[in-house]
């Protein structure tokens, strides 16, 4: 089995990005006023000259999923011989992650690249009230690191968002024509060496609606493995919903009926695996209630985890298909299937939701920990063993003294309580 054709074919240079040149034009000229870069490079990109670009602290991508903001940035990084530090801003939620991870990273130096440049993707995750000071972090680490810092996000435009869009230069990634989604098409096609009719490959640009990451998981779906595309081979693929919640996943892949059928929510863009593996887990025997078929759903969930721990192990992503059809087409096909209810009431994993409370339990009180033990010059094991127990009676006492803790740490007072 092969790569996802999505990794196979993503651009490695700035020429092989299809019609986003203004987005590169800023973005290239940025990097070379601000930043060490190849002459060769700047002298071919870097062609905007305004204030705008030369204040900037930090770029901000904007643009609909699917147009190429993560690829643009691994391409300039590829360019510039700049190793990426990514973080997704929606998973890393708290000022104290943010700093151990950017930290860790820009500590550590690189043997095989002359710089690094910090990726924060998919930025508007973040919940400015909900998630720890992570916003202000990101902030503060754009108004003091030396290295370049570029975001992405779907939809910056919120007012929330304000504080990041003023230390930015925000480029628009535009959304792709059919055009330039067919012009993708074909060169994979010829790549492939598959004969691929020209309304085919139009009709999967047209369903995608500018998504160029779904029209090509979509062409990888129809085409691979056969020696012609035509269009009577696509024409069940209908009008695109590009994101689905985990509910509708779920449900699509329980109805699956075929093994197309169950492996084609893997190419969809919103599928995320390890999310669905928790959620297939828990769900498997509310829907299978016989033993047998619950049985066997299960026992390809856990070759699926097999091959996970493999993958983890050894980096041999070549085997990701292997994984996914497993979970997907092995717990959709088993005998004696039972057909489903028209709506189907299925489990949020308890497993996510407990992991997800106490890991954020733990890090606000490695935060106040790690505060304290810095603030009074002992060990952080000092302070959880000792002095945390003393901060619940000087907090009866004196509540101004967790407002202050609660400030320094970009916790709530009430969170802080909730810890002693």
């Amino acid at each position: 089995m092969s790569l996802p054709w999505v990794e196979k074919y993503r651009p490695r240079s700035f020429k092989d990005i299809v019609n986003q040149e203004e987005a590169k034009y800023k973005l290239a000229s940025w990097i070379c006023r601000r930043f060490r870069a190849p002459d060769a490079f700047c002298k071919a990109w870097a062609k905007v000259q305004a204030k705008e670009v030369e204040g900037a602290k930090a770029v901000l991508l904007a643009g609909p999923p699917g147009t190429g903001k993560t690829t643009l940035v691994h391409a300039l990084a590829h360019e510039i011989d700049y190793e990426v530090v990514e973080l997704n801003a929606s998973d890393v939620r708290t000022s104290e992650r943010i700093r151990e991870v950017v930290g860790r990273g820009l500590r550590e130096g690189s043997l095989f690249y002359s710089g690094k440049l910090i990726l924060f993707d998919e930025v508007d995750g973040l919940n400015p009230k909900e998630d720890l000071g992570g916003l202000d972090s990101i902030v503060d680490l754009v108004e003091t690191a030396r290295v370049p810092i570029i975001m992405t996000a779907n939809n910056p435009w919120d007012q929330r968002f304000r504080p990041l869009r003023e230390v930015s230069l925000v480029i628009n990634v535009r959304k792709l024509d059919e055009e330039d989604v067919v012009e993708v098409l074909r060169r994979i096609c010829n790549a492939e060496k598959i004969r691929c009719e020209e309304d085919a490959l139009r009709a999967l640009a047209k369903s995608s609606n500018g998504d160029l990451r779904a029209a090509i998981n979509d062409l990888q779906l129809f085409a691979e493995g056969k020696g012609a595309l035509t269009v009577d081979d696509v024409k069940r693929i209908g009008e695109r919903n590009p994101q689905l919640s985990m509910f509708e996943v779920l449900d699509r892949v329980f109805r699956a009926r075929w093994f197309d059928e169950a492996r084609a929510i893997s190419f969809t863009p919103s599928f995320d695996w390890e999310q669905f593996f928790a959620w297939a887990v828990e769900n498997v025997p509310r829907v299978y209630k016989e033993p047998s078929a619950a049985a066997m759903a299960l026992d390809r969930l856990s070759k699926a985890d097999i091959i996970l721990r493999r993958i983890r192990t050894t980096g041999e992503w070549e085997l990701m298909p292997y994984m996914t059809e497993l979970m997907l087409a092995g717990i959709a096909l088993v005998p004696d299937k039972p057909k489903l209810p028209r709506f189907f009431k299925y489990q949020f994993p308890q497993r996510i939701t407990l992991l997800a409370k106490s890991r954020e339990s733990r890090r606000r009180r490695e935060a106040v920990v790690d505060y304290l033990a810095r603030e009074l010059h002992v060990s952080p094991s000092y302070v959880s063993s000792e002095l945390m127990r003393v901060l619940s009676v000087v907090a009866k006492k004196n509540p101004k003294a967790l407002e202050a803790i609660g400030r320094a740490v970009s916790i709530s007072v009430k969170d802080v309580e909730g810890l002693l």
